[in-house]
């Protein structure tokens, strides 16, 4: 038989608990809650730094429909994401099919692919400036092996956003590779041996075996990269400074320039809430995908 503890322990054993709750719920209170909840209300405000903030409702939201900028970097944004999300999660799970043969070397490079997550993004930046130069950049050197004319990438508004993607797909794809990777050594051995003993081809194997298996990780995977693809900021920012003609100007980038340059932070929280609920809404929209793709 099983003894009840006594209920003192019991009473003790929760208050212990609750003890160590309270600090990451304070700090997440202070650093997130709050701060989010300040920025809401200051939303409703043309708050500029400089001068006390002064009640304006919904006008900050309602500007938005009539801001050219807004929508210019909007559009951006869906074009960066239409680009980054598809691709990011190809790259990322062929690295980890290529990875999980374990052929030899695999771990060398399981490291290598992992390398570009772990540098800067001035750093990155500085790398694919090279690699991106329209007359000595390597991109184009290969492509003039096939007498390809490789485009001005950086400065042309036609080229700015894909080379942007790259960049981004580069220093991403590690994390998801990884994410991917653990997700396909969990595949039990047995559904491979059957599908091998059926005669099922690679690519019927893969269809048929693997993704379905991968089915909450590439919800996972999928939906991180939605979340980052419509947060990008930093590369826009280090390798086009939104240019050429605002073709890489980002809502973020846009945000940050409306906040910190033009001092309307009533504005910028504005679109900042915005942007949540676009996140938001992208993200059920996975969900519902992923759900529908399950229970087909």
């Amino acid at each position: 038989m099983f003894r009840l503890k006594n209920p003192s322990v019991l009473i003790h054993q929760q208050r212990m608990a609750y003890l160590f709750i309270a600090l990451p719920v304070l700090l997440l209170a202070i650093f997130m809650i709050l701060p989010i909840g300040m920025a809401l209300i200051v939303s409703f405000t043309n708050y500029d730094v400089i001068n006390p903030p002064n009640w304006i409702g919904f006008h900050n939201y309602v500007k938005m429909f009539h801001d050219p900028y807004f929508f210019t970097s909007l559009k951006n944004t869906v074009i960066y994401t239409a680009l980054f999300v598809p691709l990011g999660l190809v790259v990322s799970l062929a690295t980890a099919i290529l990875i999980n043969m374990n052929k030899k070397g695999a771990g060398l490079f399981r490291t290598f692919f992992y390398v570009p997550v772990l540098c800067s993004t001035v750093a990155t930046a500085t790398i694919w400036y090279w690699l991106l130069n329209p007359q000595y950049g390597l991109i184009n050197q290969i492509l003039g092996w096939f007498g390809i004319n490789g485009p001005a990438w950086l400065y042309d508004s036609n080229w700015a956003m894909l080379a942007i993607v790259l960049m981004s797909v580069w220093m991403t794809f590690g994390t998801n590779m990884m994410i991917f990777l653990a997700g396909l050594q969990g595949i039990p051995a047995n559904l491979y041996e059957a599908s091998k003993i059926e005669g099922a081809s690679k690519w019927k194997t893969f269809r048929y075996v693997t993704w379905p298996s991968l089915s909450k990780t590439t919800f996972l995977v999928t939906t991180m990269l939605i979340i980052n693809a419509f947060q990008v900021f930093d590369q826009a920012y280090v390798l086009t400074k939104g240019g050429p003609g605002n073709s890489t100007i980002t809502l973020v980038y846009y945000i940050y320039n409306e906040g910190f340059g033009g001092l309307k932070m009533g504005y910028a929280s504005a679109i900042s809430f915005v942007l949540f609920l676009i996140i938001l809404i992208f993200s059920i929209i996975n969900m519902r995908l992923n759900k529908e793709d399950r229970t087909a």
